[in-house]
């Protein structure tokens, strides 16, 4: 399997819920990969931190990936447009590889359509979103549905990654 896991990256991204998890891949063995909407470009989280795009979303195909992880912010909102990251993940979910979001991270997995019937949680602002998706939403600091990860703001980084890296060490 696959060390690499990809990030998404975009301007406004909740500066904890990208850097953490980068972070603790490293530490963990994995190879974090920043996917962006262009390669080699600097993004600026909501609190000022910034963070460099290794790749650009249209150049990465999930089968090179043991999965996603997909931060916060008001990045989502953008991203959730392209229909690149949607495919990503699409193809994540159809392989069984990890899909986790944190906080408004949710939103790309709501327009992928990977969330209907499973169980999850996330920023409380989009908790009608996925009820009205189809999720079966719990207001719970990190929900395992299967190969779903998700989690609801920066204070449940360190259960999120666990639950992350528990996934992927199989």
């Amino acid at each position: 399997m696959s060390k690499s896991i990809l990030l998404f990256v975009g301007t406004d991204y909740e500066d904890l819920e990208l850097q953490y998890p980068r972070l603790r891949l490293i530490e963990a063995g994995y190879q974090p990969v920043l996917a962006g909407q262009q390669a080699a470009t600097k993004y600026l989280g909501k609190h000022g931190y910034p963070a460099v795009s290794d790749v650009a979303v249209a150049d990465v195909d999930a089968k090179d990936f043991a999965g996603v992880i997909v931060p916060g912010g008001w990045m989502p909102d953008k991203l959730r447009r392209d229909p690149g990251v949607l495919q990503f993940v699409r193809d994540c979910e159809g392989a069984g590889k990890l899909v986790a979001s944190i906080c408004h991270g949710g939103w790309i997995c709501i327009s992928a359509g990977v969330v209907r019937g499973k169980h999850y949680t996330g920023s409380l602002g989009i908790s009608d979103d996925l009820s009205n998706a189809g999720a079966l939403f719990k207001d719970a600091d990190v929900i395992v549905d299967g190969h779903h990860v998700s989690s609801r703001k920066p204070d449940d980084l360190p259960k999120f990654m666990a639950a992350c890296l528990a996934f992927l060490a199989g």
